[in-house]
Order: C-alpha cells, then sequence, then structure tokens
C-alpha cells in the first residue's frame, strides 16, 4: 500500500519555520520497511485542504495530515476533513476526558482553581471535536488526541506529539505491511556523460530486469566535486546485483568512467 504526506500552515509556505515532517516520516517507514509515495504542502486555507482531502480520500493510500488540528482561528484541519467527507464534526466522546484531565491539569501546575465550563475551556474542546465516527491517536506529550478516519491519520503540526504519535499509528494498523518486500540498491558515479546519452541504457535495464527502477541524479558539481550522474539501481535483491553489472558492462565497453558506490 501507498503511503503520502500532507504538510498544513502557512508557516512552512512562509519559510518563517522550516519542515521537519518529510524526513522524519520517511525515516520512521524506513524504519519498518516501509516507503514514502508523495508528500504535499498546503496552507491554511480551509477550501483548499477540504479539496485535498476530498482527492485523497477518493484513492486508497495510508495518509498521514500534521498540522491544523487546534482550536485557534488559524485551525482548519479537522473542520476540512468532515467538509471532505461530508460529515458533521462531533465532540469525541473519549477525547472529551482526556481534553479536561489536560486542563485541570494545568490548571494544577499553575497553581489554579479550573471552571470546565468557563468560555475559554469551551473553546478548547474543540480540540476534540472531530468527524463523526473518527478513532483517537493517543499523545504521549499532553494527552490531547489526534484522530484517524478512512486511513487517514491526523496530529499535530509540533514534532514533540506528531512524531511519536506516526509510529504509534504504524505499529498498530500497519504491523503487516512491515518488511514484506526485501529492497536493495547499487549506484555508482558517472563522471563525462550527458543524462540523454544514458537513457537507452536505463530503458533496456528496466525492460530485462522487471524487478528493479533505474535511476540517475545528476551533479553539476557545485560542491566542489567533478560534474557526474549518480546512476543506480533499486528494487528485489536477486535482481540488483545482476542488472548492476549488466550497466557495468555496458559503460565498460562504450569505455565510460565511472565510480562504484
Amino acid at each position: 500500500m501507498a503511503f503520502g504526506l500532507i504538510v498544513v500552515g502557512n508557516e512552512i509556505l512562509s519559510g518563517k519555520r522550516q519542515d521537519k515532517h518529510f524526513s522524519k516520516v520517511v525515516a520512521l517507514l524506513a524504519e519498518r520497511g516501509l516507503q514514502l509515495t508523495w508528500a504535499e504542502f498546503v496552507g491554511d486555507e480551509r477550501e483548499r485542504i477540504a479539496a485535498t482531502l476530498r482527492r485523497t480520500f477518493a484513492g486508497d493510500d495510508i495518509v498521514f495530515s500534521c498540522g491544523g488540528i487546534g482550536a485557534t482561528p488559524d485551525d482548519h484541519t479537522r473542520q476540512a476533513a468532515g467538509a471532505a467527507l461530508d460529515l458533521p464534526l462531533e465532540v469525541h466522546p473519549e477525547g472529551r476526558p482526556l481534553l479536561e484531565a489536560r486542563i485541570l491539569q494545568a490548571g494544577r501546575e499553575a497553581g489554579q482553581e479550573v471552571d470546565l465550563s468557563a468560555p475559554e475551556n469551551l473553546q478548547r474542546l474543540k480540540m476534540v471535536e472531530f468527524p463523526a465516527g473518527a478513532t483517537l491517536i493517543p499523545n504521549p506529550y499532553n494527552g490531547i488526541p489526534g484522530f484517524t478516519i478512512a486511513r487517514h491519520h491526523f496530529v499535530p503540526g509540533f514534532p514533540v506529539m506528531a512524531w511519536p504519535m506516526i509510529a504509534w499509528v504504524l505499529d498498530t494498523y500497519y504491523a503487516d505491511l512491515f518488511h514484506q518486500q526485501a529492497h536493495a540498491e547499487q549506484s555508482m558515479l558517472v563522471y563525462g556523460q550527458a543524462e540523454a546519452v544514458l537513457v537507452p541504457l536505463m530503458e533496456a535495464i528496466e525492460a530485462r530486469y522487471t524487478g528493479v527502477r533505474v535511476f540517475s541524479l545528476p551533479s553539476v558539481g557545485e560542491d566542489g566535486s567533478r560534474r557526474h550522474i549518480e546512476l543506480g539501481v533499486k528494487g528485489v535483491p536477486n535482481e540488483v546485483a545482476p542488472a548492476f553489472a549488466a550497466m557495468r558492462a555496458e559503460l565498460d565497453r562504450a569505455e565510460a568512467e565511472y565510480r562504484c558506490l
């Protein structure tokens, strides 16, 4: 099954904050023998988020969404998810006591009396107002949960909360997908060759070895190295080795200069 990532927030698109979710989600998946298939960044616009979710809900992908599930006016992800599924938002019956426990704990830590019926605390209930039928994702940092619905998993934008919540989702719901397919990769740096010249070789390798994919990563030498192309194959181990050997043989016949990595 394919995994996707949506990162929500104007602060990412404006450059005020640097996204950290992409690289971490890639790492969390890789630890479990899984791969990220796609990622999208969306600003804090309810209709745009809803349009993105309508499209992803219509597919079969497993999707993580980070950000926008708070209770302030610039948080739109909960409402967008409900609109995308044409579902009403409801205060989650299991989420409410978790949120109230957090509010009471914060009050005790501050030495203050807490009135759960105060307007500000009723406003905070929106943090557990999710599309009808959603299930909870536990938050080990402060107890305020995220939610899951239709193979989509919604967590806060704060990495300290989001990352353990994503790990919990993977381990709880998708352990049967872990390390299902062995994966191998081999590559080399090819010097003095135009990428277009290598395309027929790349196509021939993929046609002959159907269990691998060829990749090429050109470099103009911006780091001070010679201009080169990282050329390689990745896929099922029993085909990667012979495919890479065949690639090297063709480069040898062409008297191309390369260095294996």
